[in-house]
């Protein structure tokens, strides 16, 4: 298949880390990213979210909706804007940061993206685990519940990881060719499951509901985008950068938008449609037991299996990239090492939420709001950067020494620095975090009718963009590309 020469083979290890692919083993397509984030984008997860934009803030359906393709495909489209560096720069997203921020200077957003990558693989995994539970109580008669069958839990997150590093280990090719073909399958399985999860809606709830105020619908907006494609933005110039030089900027965001969009608007509005009248599937400590229960007994086994499949396609991806950003950090191995550092991660994280931990969901969204606030700061300091940025010196992202002509001074560009801490700080002062019972942080202005709606996120975003460019981060770019295309 010659759409997947990008200097390796499917099924033959990626051996390249984090240094910027060379010019001629750039042969990528857009209809590559659209596969790759469609399928890292099917999983069970969206039903809970759209869960809670019904049960939690009462929103109609036509709202999930809209709110569904702001959120979520517009998140999304963001994570096709930071892929234009990638194929610019040719190097994971983190690694291009280094320009933005030195090379000292990005250890802390680049620490926050590995965080972030890792409690999301967590959250999969401990999910397909689950599932795998569920399957095993089917066919063995053995518990679903997890600490009843302690052993038989380590068992499944261990497969789970194994499956996981299979593809995230061998690298680009691989993972492209996996994420496209098993989409057609998880995907129809998807489509059935659906079908039939569309029976148990209670239409006349749905079509008489009322519709919610409109600062309910700003909040979901930052909740989806939250769960979604801020989560994914540090992602996306890691596998943008083996694309054409040709491709178009406007092809690499449709390619996100669209990829990811189409699944999640479909299973965000599912949830939502699911959740008119009944809270279970929102409140749901094991979300993967509420949704196997609306189904007829004989759907059991396509619906776990579609689940399975759809939490190992969004880790694979997850997983690959989180190895990049652990090699960015400066750890001193090879990638596929990285790999294998991040599974036991994961690992030792899911046993956590499935042996200790009291509650699944809650944690799972007091993770998105913490981890949003410095991802979403980052991402605006990165793409008022790439408005003007328009090269990134292969041997100076490599080069972490003050001789880098990104060293800035003492290895810290603190335009960036200073706009990325002081919108991080704001955005916590707007922010609760906590479950129903109790706050485990309440900012001092939570209160305010920003906190209040939930609106932190905005102002970080605003704050950290605005700051950056007004200190004249996003400038004197030109002199720069002149500077190294002269040496």
């Amino acid at each position: 298949m010659s759409h997947l020469r990008v200097g390796h083979s499917a099924g033959q290890l990626e051996t390249r880390g984090i240094e910027p692919v060379p010019e001629n083993e750039c042969n990528g397509n857009p209809l590559q990213l659209f596969w790759v984030w469609f399928a890292a984008n099917i999983s069970i997860l969206g039903l809970p979210l759209g869960a809670t934009l019904v049960a939690f803030h009462q929103l109609a359906i036509w709202q999930v909706i809209l709110v569904a393709l702001i959120g979520a495909a517009g998140s999304f489209a963001v994570v096709g804007v930071i892929s234009i560096a990638g194929r610019r720069g040719r190097a994971p997203s983190l690694t291009l940061s280094r320009a933005i921020f030195g090379v000292r200077g990005n250890i802390g957003p680049t620490l926050v993206s590995l965080i972030s990558r890792v409690g999301w693989e967590t959250v999969n995994t401990t999910t397909a685990a689950f599932v795998l539970l569920a399957l095993s109580s089917i066919v063995f008669g053995t518990p679903t519940e997890a600490k009843s069958a302690p052993l038989l839990t380590l068992t499944f997150i261990g497969i789970f990881a194994l499956l996981t590093l299979a593809v995230s280990g061998l690298g680009h090719a691989t993972l492209l060719l996996i994420q496209e073909w098993a989409t057609y399958v998880f995907g129809a399985l998807n489509l059935l499951v659906g079908g039939f999860l569309c029976a148990t809606i209670d239409w006349h709830a749905v079509f008489s509901a009322s519709p919610a105020p409109m600062s309910a619908v700003v909040i979901g907006i930052g909740i989806m985008a939250a769960g979604t494609g801020i989560g994914w933005a540090n992602a996306g110039a890691d596998m943008s950068r083996y694309q054409k030089h040709t491709v178009s900027a406007t092809q690499l965001v449709a390619s996100a938008a669209w990829g990811a969009g189409i699944p999640l608007v479909l299973l965000i509005t599912l949830g939502g449609l699911l959740s008119v009248g009944n809270q279970t599937l929102a409140s749901a400590t094991d979300p993967v037991a509420a949704i196997r229960n609306m189904l007829p007994a004989w759907m059991a086994v396509p619906y776990l299996l579609s689940a399975f499949g759809g939490l190992l396609l969004s880790n694979h991806l997850s997983v690959y990239s989180a190895g990049l950003t652990t090699l960015t950090l400066g750890v001193k191995i090879k990638r596929v090492q990285a790999v294998v550092v991040d599974i036991v991660a994961i690992f030792c994280g899911s046993i956590y939420f499935m042996l200790y931990a009291d509650s699944f969901y809650g944690p799972f969204i007091t993770f998105i709001s913490l981890t949003a606030i410095p991802i979403t700061a980052w991402v605006a300091i990165f793409v008022v950067d790439l408005i003007h940025r328009h090269y990134y010196s292969a041997k100076d992202l490599l080069d972490v020494s003050a001789s880098s002509a990104y060293w800035y001074s003492g290895g810290i560009e603190w335009r960036a620095l200073s706009a990325w801490a002081v919108a991080l700080v704001l955005g916590f002062c707007f922010t609760r975090v906590g479950s129903n019972d109790t706050d485990w942080f309440v900012g001092p202005l939570a209160n305010s009718w920003l906190g209040h709606n939930g609106l932190g996120w905005v102002v970080t975003l605003v704050v950290a963009g605005g700051l950056y460019a007004v200190m004249g981060g996003a400038k004197d770019r030109r002199q720069a590309v002149e500077r190294f295309t002269n040496v």
